[in-house]
């Protein structure tokens, strides 16, 4: 075995004695002939916010869309390397791509809330992954993940009004509810907040911080400020490439990499 190869089965020694939830190793993406990602080898911790900061164009999001296999839908596009979920490779051609999304929720850079009530909104996914034997059980999940996103409240008395109609913030907390309403293990949020406004934003990120409790949060974000505010390991990726990842904290204050200095503080970007 290479010294490569050796490396790649290494654990992340940021983690310490957490175990990964998620772990991706020489991880490269093509688009046709042109290549995104090179070698990527990334640990994710579980119960943990990790951001994935970086400029426009640096591979970020096409690495998040590597993790519940959303790249697969993109004609061209083509993953090598490993990438495992609890030890399990999810590119096993055995694997049921329809329940690893179900362990592994995503939210959009845009809020988009399916063109049905708030209700069958979030029951969608339960029924159609058979979770919720009867309307009184399908209710309680629905409340549950209402409650969860923080939006029970406000939309307790509109049930059965479009989701569609809920301000720009309501309906990403809606989209984050809709996501949970499965139960995942894992939620990937591509810039969630992008769309919103500053106060819509806060309750976002408020919300974040309640669901890392019981989810693996990865979240890609254009804000270094909402990646400090939101996170706590962040990995930074230019070019394609994974440059440093550590604790957030260390990588705002003393990165390792001087391309990571070069991009905290504004010279390019």
């Amino acid at each position: 075995m290479s010294a490569l190869e050796t490396s790649r089965d290494t654990p992340d020694d940021a983690l310490g004695s957490r175990a990964p939830k998620v772990v991706a190793r020489g991880v490269d993406v093509f688009y046709g002939k042109a290549q995104a990602l090179y070698g990527v080898d990334l640990d994710i911790a579980e119960h943990e916010v990790t951001a994935l900061i970086g400029p426009s164009g640096c591979g970020k999001s096409t690495f998040l869309r590597c993790l519940n296999r959303m790249n697969d839908v993109i004609e061209g596009c083509r993953v090598e390397g490993r990438i495992t979920l609890d030890g399990q490779d999810i590119y096993d051609r055995s694997l049921d791509v329809v329940q690893l999304r179900a362990r592994i929720g995503m939210v959009f850079q845009k809020p988009n809330p399916f063109p049905k009530s708030v209700y069958d909104n979030i029951a969608y996914g339960p029924r159609i992954h058979g979770i919720g034997a009867g309307k009184a059980e399908l209710d309680e999940i629905v409340e549950t993940s209402l409650r969860r996103a923080g939006l029970w409240e406000e939309v307790k008395d509109r049930l059965a009004e479009p989701g569609t109609g809920l301000s720009g913030g309501q309906q990403q907390r809606l989209c984050i509810a809709r996501a949970i309403a499965v139960d995942p293990e894992v939620i990937l949020m591509d810039e969630p907040c992008s769309a919103l406004d500053p106060i819509a934003t806060a309750r976002i990120e408020e919300l974040i911080d309640e669901l890392r409790e019981n989810f693996t949060i990865v979240i890609v974000t254009h804000s270094m400020q909402q990646a400090a505010r939101v996170s706590r390991r962040t990995a930074f990726f230019h070019l394609g490439k994974l440059v440093e990842v550590g604790e957030t904290e260390q990588m705002f204050t003393n990165p390792r990499d001087e391309r990571t200095q070069g991009y905290i503080t504004g010279r390019f970007g």
